[in-house]
This record gives structure tokens, sequence and C-alpha cells, in this order.
């Protein structure tokens, strides 16, 4: 999972394509927009999260001789076309959104400018990154949207789909506003907190509760959150807590990050019971931690219901974005430049299906904000090289819908264009921040948000629209395929 060579993670295709423009001596620079279509988990936004991975997979894109001999077994692939892959390396350039800025469907979040062959090649293993670690970057998001601030720890490493799931997952998940995860190589990697308490193994290894309880707390008194509903949550898992901290505290032991953990039964009725017990002991500050199979939704009614839950585990729904396993990516051919005059010449995908038409050419994105609350009014898919100046009116219209109309008025809304350099001519430009700060990133970018774009059910929808030039090309690239 650290730096290492991914270059045969990729789709056959990608691999045939390459050997077919070989052949033909086809290899013109071209555009390609990694986007996605619809937003998920019903959400009004996604995270853009794995930005980092494909950095180091660029870095790292080379064919080994092992590679090459693999590719040679499998009797698809000239001798010259192993040989042209043998001194392999990315000379092409990428734009990107950085990690933890708050994304909208049919935007470039990975623009690819490269000749066909390398921007082919890298296609499987851009979305394959991208795909996983925005879903659960956005997953995370909800989750901490729905704690109205307590603490959200990640721990579903031993469900997630594998080892690189499990441990870029938690990353994404930090980026989405997670204070800590439970995955050890995770914080190791990416210097992040990792947090935990104790199984239900560890009360069942001693000869009671009250003694699995006591020997925690001696070992680890600065965080000593105990698991109290192995045998009975309220008639026993809680009270003996209570006398180990009652004893913590007559011992003159400073009881800092201390309190319990529900991992079943009904989490409100619980929480709200062991509180009382545990204010009348004098231990109102303990911390009621819960766990669970939580969710968004299921924290979201445990908190109309008035739970006293201040801290939460949440694993499985988190980790393996349960109820939308797919964030739905694509990979499109924008353009292509002319060998003659330079210049990229719009392609466009059309299709029945209206969401699945593409935008051409060669893109960037501005974001419009509400001067007076910085809210985002709306994202502007715009050709690179077009400018926008805040102190005249724009008009913004759905590209779809074209009746639908705003404008903004002078003065009234600030601009700031979202894509940047990644690599130029093969070379790296950017460097990715840490985890931590990104995550801070986030919290902002949540920030920007109106809070019906962020409810967990029926969102409103942040409107992206086109650019007026971009519309035309695209509106002359429709016609133009209906003309006799």
């Amino acid at each position: 999972m650290e730096e290492r060579n991914l270059t045969l993670l990729t789709d056959l295709y990608e691999l045939t394509m390459m050997q077919g423009y070989f052949k033909n001596q086809t290899n013109e620079t071209v555009i390609f927009d990694a986007f996605y279509r619809t937003n998920p988990s019903g959400s009004g936004y996604a995270i853009a999260a794995g930005l980092d991975q494909v950095i180091d997979y660029i870095k790292n894109l080379h064919f080994s001789k092992e590679d090459i001999s693999y590719l040679k077994s499998l009797s698809l692939f000239e001798d010259d076309f192993l040989e042209y892959l043998s001194d392999f390396k990315f000379t092409g350039s990428i734009y990107a959104i950085p990690e933890g800025t708050v994304v909208f469907p049919r935007e470039p979040l990975v623009k690819v400018i490269a000749s066909a062959m390398e921007a082919q090649l890298v296609e499987t293993a851009i979305l394959n990154i991208i795909n996983h670690q925005s879903l659960i970057a956005t997953k995370a998001s909800r989750v901490v949207y729905a704690a109205q601030g307590d603490g959200v720890m990640e721990f579903g490493l031993r469900r997630a789909q594998g080892p690189d799931a499990g441990t870029w997952g938690a990353r994404a998940a930090m980026i989405g506003g997670c204070i800590g995860t439970s995955n050890v190589l995770a914080g190791q990697l990416f210097d992040v907190p990792v947090k935990g308490t104790h199984a239900h193994s560890w009360i069942m290894s001693f000869p009671d509760e009250y003694t699995a309880f006591k020997k925690y707390a001696e070992i680890y008194p600065d965080a000593c959150l105990l698991l109290v509903d192995t045998y009975d949550t309220l008639n026993s898992g809680v009270p003996n807590a209570i006398r180990v901290f009652t004893e913590m505290r007559e011992a003159g032991i400073p009881l800092t990050l201390y309190g319990i953990r529900l991992d079943s039964g009904d989490l409100a009725y619980l929480s709200k019971e062991a509180r009382k017990m545990l204010d009348e002991a004098g231990f109102s500050d303990a911390v009621i931690s819960a766990s669970s199979d939580l969710d968004e939704y299921l924290i979201d009614s445990l908190k109309t219901q008035g739970s006293a839950i201040t801290s939460w585990g949440v694993g499985t729904n988190l980790i393996t974005s349960k109820d939308c396993p797919a964030f739905g990516g694509v990979y499109k051919l924008a353009a292509i430049k002319d060998k003659h005059t330079g210049k990229f010449i719009p392609k466009i995908k059309l299709s029945e299906n209206t969401e699945k038409i593409t935008n051409p050419g060669n893109k960037t994105i501005f974001r419009l904000y509400e001067k007076e609350t910085g809210k985002i009014k709306a994202d502007l898919i715009a050709l690179v090289g077009e400018k926008f100046d805040s102190n005249y009116s724009l008009l913004i219209f759905d590209p779809i819908e074209t009746w639908k109309k705003t404008l903004l008025k002078p003065n009234t809304y600030t601009i700031r264009e979202l894509m940047i350099p990644i690599f130029i001519d093969g070379e790296c430009v950017y460097t990715s921040p840490k985890v931590m700060d990104i995550r801070k990133y986030c919290m902002q970018e949540l920030d920007t948000l109106w809070d019906e774009t962020r409810r967990l059910v029926n969102p409103h929808k942040v409107h992206v629209d086109l650019s007026n030039e971009l519309y035309q090309i695209k509106k002359q690239l429709l016609d133009s395929f209906h003309q006799s």
C-alpha cells in the first residue's frame, strides 16, 4: 500500500487499444475527463478524494521485465509493441480538483492531456482510485454531519473489501471528517490519529466483568472507555464501570478521557439511562460512545430521539458505503489535437440517455459563491481560456432546461477556478498536503454548502451549468449529427 508499480492494474482492452494505436501510428494528443454522473447515497454533493494515490501511480508507471514477460505470454501483443512498452513513461499533463473539495455531477475531477496511448492506459487505475476514495469520503462526511459535532471514529477495517480498501478507505474517511481510525497501518502511512477501546473477548477472558474493567483501567487510565454490554448493560455493565471510575477517583487517578461504549440494544434508551446513572454517581463528563452497525440515518434518528451518545464508532456501513457501494465515475474522450493546427478539436459522446451525453472540449471549472454568505451559488464548466469578472453581471442557465436562468449582479458574487495542474509534461508539479490538513480544508469546503444541500434526504440540487461558449459548441456538435 506504499508506493508500488500498479502499471498492470488496468483492463485488458486498454492495452489492446494501445497496440492498435501503435500499429496504426495514430497517437495524437487527446483530452480525457474523469467525472461522475450522480451523487452517491442520495447526497446533494460528493467529496473529491484519491488524488494522492493517483500521483503515486503515475510516478511509478512503468512496465517491468516481469510485466513484459507476462504480456508476451498472452499471445496478444507483438514484439515491437512490447519493446515500446519496455521504455514506457508517462509524459502527459494532468489537471485535477484537489482532495477534500466539494464536487458535483458532470464536472471533471481529473483531466488527462496526453498521447492517446498514455491517456488510454491510465483510465482504469484513475477510475479505480478516485471512485473508491471519493465514495468513502462522501459517506464519511454524511455520517459526520448526522453526528452534529460529536466525534466519529472509523473502524470498519475488518469489514472492508480487502487491505487496500480498508486502508485507503480509512484515509478517505479522515478526509470526510472522522476524528480517527482503528486502522493502525493507516495511522502509520498517513499520520492520522488511531483510536480504539477493547472487545467483548477482553471482558469474557476474566472471572467477572468488574475485574476485566479494573485491569483495563490500570493499564489505560488516560483512555478508559469500557464496553458495558457483554452481559447486562444497565444491571451489570454500567454499575461495574461506575465502580471502577469511583475507585480511580478515590485513588487520585485523573479521569481525563473515560466513559462507556454501547454496542447493542436500544441505543437511545440505554444511553439515556446510562447517562442518568453516570450523572448521579458524579461522572457527568464521562463519554458515552456507541457502535452497532451505525450509519448516518440511524445516527440522525438517535439524535432526534434525544440519545445521550456523544461519540460514535462507525464501521461496515461507512467503510463499504453499504447503501451505495459504487461511485459510478467514468472517463470520456473530450478532444483530440489537430496535428496541423495544434488546436483541440472537441469530441462528444451521444446517447439516448440525456445524462450520458458528454461535454466536449478542453474544459475547466469555476465555482460561483454568493459574496454575502460565502455559500455556493453554482458551478460553471467553461472552456480553458475563458475569463469571468465578478465586477460584471453574469447570466448562467441550465444546459438542459435552458429557460431556467439566473442573473448574478455585479459585485454580488465571487469566483474561483477549481482545477489545478498536477503533472506537466510528465513532471509532477504538485505536492499533496497532509491528510489532517486536507480534512481541515474539507470542513471549510462543506461550510460553503447551504444546509438544504447537506440534508440527508431529498437535498437541494446545486446547479452545474455550462458557459455560453461551451454550450454553443456542444449544441453545434449535437446538431451536426442530424444534418444531411
